[in-house]
């Protein structure tokens, strides 16, 4: 990371961590609701392009999980012991396992399918009720999926201790993270559509709550990882392996669900191409 530029963040932000990460969170959370806002001049983007641009952002998890977190974790913050990362790995895959069980998967969401496992033996949800039930499962599935990437973001923070000689990674992990809110923001507002939103002002207001609980998260990774030295491995394994989760669980799956899988790939190749590229650049 060239140094001007990670002194000058440390001079706008701030040398403590826990200001760079509420700054990172800022910034992930305003390129999701970029991302969210394009539903009003692209009012009705394409499976296709949607594929596309989701299998991008998996990618660019994909290869982040790798780089910023998992690498680090187990070469700079573990000595080269690869336990406590793996271990943290572990923890955040089943985390997200245990915790995806009270929403429904994003497949869902996307294609807006009635939702019947709510009604009784025998029954189904009236239209209003339905509407709504699937408006509030759409908020905790977005909530409990943004949460590792502001936890991400602020574990790098807090690895990097505020040190702009240390920062690079951090930095280019908020951006690779902030590139694929882009996307991700968009996906958000056309899943509130299919989920019972039919204004396109509430899909923006949804991508906005989708972005916002990455900012404590944020913070919180940061506060953890600077008050409690040894966890910095843990929490860096936990954030990516909940990515990871996330990525195979849900991303993948729903872009290769509709016959688009090639430009699902195309896209996810180009997401790590852009990542290891941004990490190569930023960070080194």
């Amino acid at each position: 990371m060239p140094v001007d530029i990670a002194e000058l963040f440390v001079r706008i932000v701030g040398p403590s961590p826990v200001t760079q990460a509420l700054a990172g969170g800022l910034i992930i959370a305003l390129l999701n609701l970029l991302g969210a806002s394009l539903i009003l001049v692209w009012r009705d983007p394409s499976e296709r392009a949607l594929n596309s641009l989701l299998g991008f952002a998996a990618g660019v998890m994909l290869a982040a999980a790798f780089t910023s977190l998992i690498v680090p974790g187990i070469a700079e913050y573990s000595g080269g012991n690869p336990v406590p990362t793996l271990v943290g790995v572990a923890l955040g895959a089943l985390f997200l396992d245990r915790a995806d069980i009270l929403v429904p998967h994003a497949h869902y969401l996307l294609t807006g399918s009635r939702r019947t496992d709510a009604a009784g033996p025998g029954e189904t949800l009236p239209v209003a009720d339905e509407r709504l039930a699937g408006v509030v499962l759409f908020v905790l599935a977005i909530t409990l999926h943004n949460m590792p990437e502001g936890l991400a973001v602020g574990v790098g923070f807090g690895a990097a201790g505020g040190d702009p000689a240390e920062i690079g990674g951090a930095l280019s992990l908020m951006l690779a993270i902030g590139i694929q809110n882009i996307p991700e923001g968009l996906a958000v507002s056309v899943a509130a559509l299919n989920a019972g939103l039919d204004r396109r002002l509430y899909a923006v207001i949804a991508g906005i709550r989708a972005g916002i609980v990455e900012i404590p998260l944020a913070v919180l990774g940061a506060v953890a990882v600077t008050t409690v030295e040894p966890l910095l491995p843990y929490a860096m394994g936990f954030a990516a392996g909940a990515m990871l989760f996330v990525i195979s669980d849900e991303i993948i799956p729903e872009t290769h669900r509709s016959g688009h899988e090639r430009v699902a790939t195309l896209g996810l190749m180009a997401g790590v191409i852009v990542m290891v590229y941004l990490d190569i650049a930023l960070a080194g």
